[in-house]
């Protein structure tokens, strides 16, 4: 783990390190991800299996073995206790309601001289979803996915996850009965993306792709964008903390650790001006690491990609992250709205003591598909709007065209786009003359 105070003469480039700290060697796994997307675009379910039994350890003997029945969605369903299930529709509603409020809607304008402009928004016909599986499984991903589509109204709705060993993870079965979906297919990685992209004899062409994954995923999502529609490229999860002594040390170590034990890659990062809360909070980390199940990986990514930053004042610690642009941002102080203003760039903000950012992983409500690497600078989280497309609507009166036509065709006239002129001449002459 760094530790740095930001008056050391090697903060500039120990920072640029954590501003690094999202980029993927793409180019590393370029060609492997090119040459399996060609084989799907040219052998679609052929290549399908050959994939699924190269990395997912299983070979499916028909189509129908690549798509799961909603029958064992719903017998996983009916297999969880109902303490967990209460809470995965407890999950399912907040994120609902939260989703409907994004909703946009379509405008119209009236002018005076007649005049209709405005905007049509409508849902996408199909999207894809793409949800990490097999031990690593989270349904809660999966509703992020799912309910923000069916808010924005996606009629067809797709989803892929890889299943090791052709074992499904149950709980995400379970999940998939929840949201009620049942085109559900056992295909992962960039296979998965493709298949998506382009269609095979089974998996239906999508317009838009979203949802989480790793290195090959992402070159995958990246590759296929053009052909459809994509939310973002993600990396590996990160956390950011402004803190000052008000909080409590021993909650910030274990929000710390809340990423670190999601990979290696993941980044956790405090910034805080209080030497004393920087220091406990380096003994609290050590105290935890020791009870997490997961702490092997949870030290792994602490140590090498994670950062503690000692500033001057609490404004300085604010402008650093905003640089950071993190994933998610915790403001563990007393009046953390009277920060929020000066927060600049970050995918979703925990305001205050009681919100640690596992509370917006799983039950909050706002999405927590979110850009990383700094991406967040210009990228939003995943929304209703991923899920949607905006059309223009213009409709000109006899009035309304005689206003400003001359202005068009003039600005036609000097890009030397005669065509689009004379299509305004002609009616503006049909109007004044009643010939043309």
């Amino acid at each position: 783990m760094i530790f740095i105070k930001s008056k050391d003469s090697n903060f500039k480039s120990d920072f640029q390190v954590l501003l690094n700290r999202g980029k993927m060697d793409m180019a590393q796994v370029s060609s492997v991800v090119q040459n399996i997307i060609q084989e799907i675009k040219t052998d679609k379910n052929k290549a399908l299996k050959k994939h699924i039994s190269k990395f997912d350890n299983w070979t499916p003997n028909t189509n129908d073995d690549l798509k799961i029945c909603t029958i064992s969605m719903e017998k996983a369903y009916s297999n969880i206790d109902n303490q967990l299930k209460d809470a995965l529709h407890l999950a399912y509603d907040r994120i609902k309601i939260y989703h409907e409020k994004q909703k946009p809607k379509s405008w119209f304008d009236d002018e005076s001289n007649g005049t209709i402009l405005g905007q049509r928004v409508t849902a996408v016909d199909s999207a894809g979803l793409y949800i990490p599986g097999g031990k690593a499984a989270y349904p809660s991903s999966l509703l992020m996915n799912v309910i923000p589509a069916q808010v924005a109204g996606v009629k067809n709705i797709v989803i892929c996850t890889p299943t090791p060993d052709n074992e499904p993870n149950e709980l995400l079965l379970a999940a998939c009965h929840l949201c009620g979906v049942n085109q559900v297919y056992k295909v992962g990685g960039a296979s998965a993306i493709a298949a998506m992209a382009y269609g095979t004899q089974t998996i239906p062409k999508v317009d838009v792709i979203t949802g989480p994954g790793n290195i090959f995923v992402a070159t995958a999502k990246k590759l296929v964008f053009g052909d459809v529609n994509i939310d973002m490229i993600a990396g590996p999860s990160e956390i950011g903390i402004l803190a000052d002594d008000s909080a409590d040390a021993s909650h910030l170590a274990i929000d710390l650790l809340s990423q670190a034990e999601h990979d290696e890659m993941a980044s956790s990062i405090l910034i805080t001006p209080s030497q004393a809360l920087a220091d406990a909070v380096k003994v609290e980390i050590k105290n935890w690491l020791v009870k997490l199940p997961r702490q092997e990986m949870a030290r792994k990514s602490i140590q090498e990609r994670g950062a503690i930053i000692v500033t001057d004042t609490m404004e300085e610690a604010i402008d650093l992250m905003n640089e950071i642009a993190p994933e998610h941002l915790e403001i563990a102080t007393d009046s953390p709205f009277e920060l929020l203003p000066l927060i600049k760039h970050a995918g979703a903000i925990f305001l205050g003591h009681n919100t640690p950012e596992a509370i917006g992983d799983y039950v909050a409500g706002p999405n927590h598909t979110l850009p990383t690497g700094g991406t967040a600078k210009f990228y939003s989280p995943l929304g209703v709007e991923n899920f949607m497309k905006k059309t223009s609507i213009i409709s000109f009166s006899k009035k309304g065209i005689n206003e400003i036509g001359e202005a068009c065709a003039l600005i036609a006239k000097t890009e030397g786009l005669t065509a689009h002129e004379q299509s305004v001449r002609v009616r503006l002459k049909t109007l004044r003359t009643g010939s043309i």
